[in-house]
């Protein structure tokens, strides 16, 4: 097939790594220009040395302009308050847009868990956090009723750019909830966790379920099945040690956050996630796993819009 021209729209840490993915990676998406608001900043400075069409005017002065071949595809890597003001324009330029910031304008997208849905003219990609995790509790889901899902994901705080830290409550938010609506949990809680240790760590993330029920050996299996799936856009992705179970009787005197008697079985998984260093170092897995699903996910909206074509 020809290759879908696509735009990224922001310039820092992910847009950068997004677009060396593009290059280095991708068949069915063409690259037509990152656009950003900075001149000076390293990742339009890339883009030219690698020659792409770098745009320092916005969005609005990339679409207007009339001496670049126009996207189909527009990859939004800029924060929740400008998202807003990309996709009415997208939408009104008719272009459909995958969405890395917390927005949530548009449907979730977690790529080994709904990517084979038809997708809107504006999909989120969640927060790194729920790429990491959304699929664990989705595998729990999948053989046991998840009653709460409670996740802590730990990142660097080196990988964490201006865009990430204004943030942050997005970002537990929009987790949270896609714990409920794509990992099946009925209650979900997301904590992040910006690591200033040197020299930096890698992504870690931990995932707590409950469930009334559940089969341990089910469990263990949905897990590892799922972590393989993630794997094969994200090399990186791993269990950092077998999955852990805890099971609680009716005497048990815990509570839930909602208050309810904590009695039935508590799945542990931990995990690590390390980048493939396109752009940032391999400690920057938090970065990788948002760009490398994103990448996934338009290269499926690219295969669509090819069928779709004349």
């Amino acid at each position: 097939m020809n290759a879908i021209p696509c735009a990224i729209v922001g310039s820092g840490n992910i847009g950068t790594d997004l677009m060396m993915k593009v290059l280095r990676r991708s068949h069915t998406l063409e690259l037509v220009g990152l656009v950003g608001i900075d001149e000076a900043s390293d990742g339009l400075a890339r883009a030219r040395g690698l020659g792409v069409s770098a745009c320092a005017e916005g969005l609005e002065g990339f679409l207007v302009s009339t001496n670049r071949r126009p996207p189909r595809i527009l990859f939004d890597a800029t924060s929740a308050d400008a998202h807003r003001a990309h996709d009415r324009l997208a939408k009104a330029h008719g272009i459909p847009i995958v969405d890395l910031t917390p927005a949530a304008i548009g449907p979730y997208v977690v790529p080994v868990v709904n990517l084979d849905k038809e997708p809107a003219a504006n999909v989120n990609m969640v927060t790194c956090g729920g790429q990491a995790t959304v699929p664990i509790v989705h595998a729990v889901s999948r053989v046991a009723s998840v009653e709460y899902a409670e996740i802590v994901a730990s990142i660097a705080s080196l990988s964490a750019g201006p865009g990430t830290r204004a943030n942050i409550d997005e970002f537990t938010a929009t987790t949270a909830r896609a714990l409920e609506v794509l990992g099946g949990a009925a209650r979900g809680k997301a904590i992040i966790v910006l690591n200033p240790a040197e020299p930096p760590l890698i992504m870690r993330d931990t995932v707590y379920t409950f469930s009334r029920d559940g089969d341990e050996e089910a469990i263990v299996e949905s897990v590892a099945e799922i972590v393989r799936r993630v794997q094969a856009y994200v090399p990186g992705y791993r269990l950092a040690q077998p999955v852990q179970f805890e099971r609680f009787a009716d005497d048990n005197p815990l509570r839930l956050p909602g208050g309810e008697p904590m009695v039935g079985v508590k799945t542990s998984v931990f995990l690590e996630v390390e980048g493939a260093g396109d752009y940032l170092p391999p400690y920057a897995g938090n970065l990788d796993i948002m760009t490398s699903a994103a990448l996934a996910v338009g290269e499926a909206l690219a295969v669509r819009l090819h069928m779709e074509s004349p």
